[in-house]
């Protein structure tokens, strides 16, 4: 129906609604009255109808949509007929310098009750008869707050909607036995399985946005007794730019349930050294490399350089960020190899960069204990060419990205870059420039981590394969590990290494536990098999040596340490032999150079307590 339409009938139907108004009150109070009333009747009869419109047109009543009409419009309805009323008394008495109280009054209250439940039917109408559950999953609200009011208030008016609100849980004793939107508190949330057994509930919807992950984690184990699917409502932050509506459901991530709150950034700090200047990313298209120039961008820099090895991984984060950010600053996609130093030069010496985040690295453990040749290319020689291009053209900040793996190495990745940790620290102390280093355990979701493999296993029907039982992995999301990256260069005083306090270590095969679960099978359908530890690998990881602790926290969350350094020549000497090594004699120095001076190790845990 057009709005011309619309707009005509609803005019049409308060025009009849206002004089069947106050000529069913003239009937009723006054049936004997002379003819001196309906004179006065007739007067009023205009007199509210040309007010009723008027107020009716100030308060938008006709612009309403009624399917969705609440208390908001129903205010907008009594204000109207209100004022229509006292207009009309007013014109009563400069008439017959007399007010009809009774009259006005009967007028009023059905008024009131023909034009509110004209508008109102359509509502009623629609939520009872064209959004009925038929052939929709039964739903289970955890959460009887705003956001699970307005997810049971999206689902009732979607008629094509699949699921249908037939309950909340929520643990606030107040709420018990409550209906809202005629949709019942049926428990607490320790009583979700009793429910989903009682109510015949197949699918639960975690309607809490700003629920801590550690309360999160509580309530999916809860969820994961019973067979039906569980989803959660998108992020807070998310509903409240707009970017999702709050009835766009997701399913449950591992990331959700990794039992700590993400790191925090000082805006202030940050933005000092990144608005308005030149920013250079390395390995640009990588999983860290993309979500630090998504960060970076948030803070309005003059220009960023997006440089990175392959073409294809370039193009789209350079897509992305021309889509958002075009008209706001300059964005310069990069094709060079690190490992080519007169391009890396080239590149520093055109563009002048203020801050670098070196992401750019080769880092999955076997493939480099495979080729360790190529794991000294790349992470060793590839990090000296950055850097040196950093120092000979004045950059500011130079943020190298490391890994837990770098602290008493096992293996060719973690000494590599252990070593790329010893270059910076020791360029540092004769540079100009602030060389620091960034290490964090493993990243979820990132190009080679175990999550897009367990998935893989998974949907391909299991098992799923861990390599023991006992192994333990410190966990970040994409999002942490780039914040503490940007974090770090804002803090960096030259020669530190940051880290990320990351809770307690993850088990692996808990990982894959929940990761099956959160795809909807059971780990006894899916099966887990250990396969054995894989060259390089290590049970546990670490992330400072205790020579390396300083206990206090710079910045929440982030702690910071001082790698002891390793005599500048034993360095020099493994790059320039490098040549006539082979893979075995490059590995076995290596490890002894990573490790030549560690006196001993600690867990994180030990260092966090102390």
């Amino acid at each position: 129906m057009t709005y011309q339409k619309r707009l005509s009938l609803l005019i049409l139907l308060d025009s009849m609604i206002v004089l069947t108004s106050i000529y069913l009150c003239y009937w009723l109070l006054y049936p004997n009255q002379t003819i001196k009333v309906p004179v006065l009747v007739i007067i009023s009869s205009i007199s509210m109808l040309c007010c009723h419109h008027i107020f009716a047109y100030i308060y938008k009543l006709y612009k309403k949509a009624w399917q969705y009409a609440s208390i908001g419009e129903l205010l907008s309805i009594f204000k109207a007929v209100t004022l229509s009323i006292i207009v009309t008394a007013i014109i009563q008495f400069i008439l017959t310098n007399d007010i009809y109280i009774r009259m006005l009054t009967v007028t009023w209250m059905l008024h009131i009750l023909l034009i509110g439940g004209s508008r109102f039917a359509w509502r009623i109408f629609r939520d009872n008869y064209m959004t009925k559950a038929i052939d929709k999953k039964r739903t289970l609200i955890i959460g009887a707050g705003a956001a699970g009011t307005m997810v049971v208030r999206q689902l009732l008016r979607n008629k094509e909607a699949e699921l249908y609100p037939v309950a909340f849980v929520d643990d606030d004793p107040k709420k018990q036995q409550l209906d809202i939107l005629n949709v019942p508190v049926a428990g607490m949330i320790r009583d979700i399985p009793h429910i989903v057994q009682k109510m015949n509930i197949e699918h639960i919807i975690i309607a809490i946005p700003s629920l801590n992950k550690r309360k999160m984690n509580a309530i999916f184990e809860v969820c994961t007794k019973t067979n039906a699917k569980t989803q959660i409502v998108p992020m807070l932050e998310d509903i409240l730019e707009g970017k999702v509506s709050v009835n766009q459901f997701r399913d449950v991530q591992v990331e959700d349930l990794l039992g700590r709150e993400p790191v925090e950034l000082d805006m202030q700090s940050i933005s000092e050294k990144l608005t308005g200047k030149t920013i250079l990313v390395t390995g640009a298209g990588g999983s860290i490399g993309s979500e630090i120039c998504r960060q970076v961008c948030k803070f309005h820099p003059k220009k960023i350089l997006l440089l990175g090895h392959g073409e294809n991984s370039i193009y789209q984060i350079d897509l992305e960020l021309r889509k958002k950010y075009q008209d706001k600053f300059e964005i310069v996609p990069i094709i060079a190899d690190i490992q080519d130093r007169e391009r890396i030069f080239e590149v520093m010496e055109e563009h002048k960069p203020n801050v670098v985040y070196h992401a750019a690295a080769h880092k999955h453990v076997p493939l480099m204990e495979y080729n360790p040749k190529e794991a000294v290319k790349n992470n060793i020689f590839g990090t000296k060419n950055v850097a040196e291009a950093a120092d000979t053209f004045g950059v500011n900040n130079f943020v190298l990205i490391s890994t837990d793996k770098a602290v008493n190495p096992t293996n060719v990745m973690g000494a590599t870059k252990r070593f790329a940790e010893m270059l910076i620290q020791q360029l540092d102390k004769r540079s100009n420039t602030k060389f620091v280093a960034v290490r964090f355990g493993n990243v979820l979701g990132s190009r080679g981590s175990v999550i897009p493999l367990f998935k893989k296993q998974i949907q391909e029907g299991g098992p799923v394969t861990v390599t023991h039982p006992d192994m333990t992995r410190y966990f970040m999301t994409i999002p942490e590990a780039s914040r503490l990256v940007i974090q770090a260069g804002a803090l960096a005083n030259g020669g530190e290494i940051f880290v990320l306090d990351m809770g307690e270590p993850v088990k692996i095969v808990e990982l894959a536990k929940n990761l099956i679960k959160l795809s909807g099978y059971t780990v006894e359908e899916i099966g887990i098999k250990f396969t054995g530890i894989r060259p390089g690998e290590k049970l546990f990881e670490e992330l400072l040596n205790e020579n390396e602790v300083h206990p206090e926290q710079v910045f929440p969350k982030i702690f910071i340490g001082k790698a002891t350094m390793v005599d500048e020549k034993i360095l020099r000497d493994f790059m320039e032999e490098f040549e006539e090594m082979d893979k075995e004699e490059v590995r076995e120095r290596l490890l002894e150079i990573a490790n030549n001076r560690f006196i001993s190790s600690v867990s994180i845990n030990s260092v966090f307590n102390q």
